[in-house]
């Protein structure tokens, strides 16, 4: 039997090895792809760390420098303190370092003036120290022979600030010779809605035995009112809707309480006359 012999194409494997060498890239050809990837990783992490420090250095020159002192202190909302005495009250000081500025105690300390409800203070970078002010709000004026004295919703009286004149944005607060008794009505006048304050021309304090919280007030749309400070801002609040359910062109006493009831001026005056008269009968 003749053997059986299996002949390959020399040329056909030939022309395959060349072809896979055409597709292998050597080493030596990505060797300079590979360095510059890892220069520009390098880079970059060389600027990154770079920024860091020269982040860190600026922060310690600018805390060292005088660019970190005060320069500015700037003051709103206040009306009745003067800025000087705000500053005076906050101890910050041109020239001192911002940073050492305590925000909450700061205003803490501000805040303890009796004037002033609340103080809230800021840092503003660079160099500027902000304080917002708000005081208790003006609810009135109490008077001696000549001048008249704001009175706060505290019942803080501003001694210091005497005026010749009101303008009309609070009553005249007549007759308040006790300091528990103004203070009370004076909490009551800061509850109060604006609307009404502003209706108020005088309150008269008039204790009686009986009552040691009555009170008489003026109102400028002419009616008078009979009331209590216990509770004045609440009973108050029905002043509106009575004065609309009363006729055009009448004018009396609102009496303002546990109840609420309108007494015209000609029948006040008949119930004083005839008191008067029976009095008079009795005694003969």
């Amino acid at each position: 039997m003749m053997p059986f012999y299996y002949f390959t194409n020399n040329d056909q494997k030939r022309e395959e090895i060349e072809m896979g060498k055409k597709n292998v890239v050597s080493i030596e050809d990505r060797i300079p792809t590979l360095k510059q990837e890892r220069r520009k990783k390098a880079n970059r992490r060389l600027i990154f760390y770079l920024s860091i420090f020269f982040f860190l250095i600026s922060i310690i020159v600018y805390l060292q420098s005088p660019l970190s002192h005060v320069r500015t202190i700037e003051i709103s909302g206040n009306s009745f303190v003067e800025d000087e005495e705000v500053i005076e009250e906050s101890s910050i000081e041109k020239g001192m370092n911002i940073w050492t500025v305590n925000e909450s105690g700061t205003g803490n300390a501000i805040s303890k003036n009796p004037v002033i409800q609340q103080a809230e203070v800021k840092r503003k970078l660079p160099w500027t120290v902000q304080i917002s002010i708000t005081e208790f709000d003006h609810v009135g004026y109490v008077h001696d022979d000549e001048h008249h004295y704001p009175v706060l919703g505290n019942g803080k009286v501003l001694d210091e600030l005497e005026q010749t004149n009101v303008n009309g944005n609070g009553p005249l607060l007549l007759g308040f010779s006790d300091e528990d008794f103004l203070q009370q009505m004076a909490g009551e006048l800061a509850n109060l809605s604006e609307s009404i304050l502003q209706l108020i021309s005088e309150i008269h304090w008039q204790p009686s035995d009986d009552n040691q919280y009555k009170i008489i007030l003026y109102m400028n749309d002419g009616y008078m009112v009979d009331s209590t400070i216990r509770n004045f801002a609440d009973n108050m609040s029905v002043y509106p809707s009575i004065v609309s359910q009363l006729e055009s062109g009448s004018k009396g006493i609102i009496h303002i309480g546990a109840g609420a009831y309108f007494e015209e001026f000609n029948q006040a005056a008949e119930e004083v006359s005839d008191e008067t008269e029976n009095g008079d009968g009795n005694d003969h």
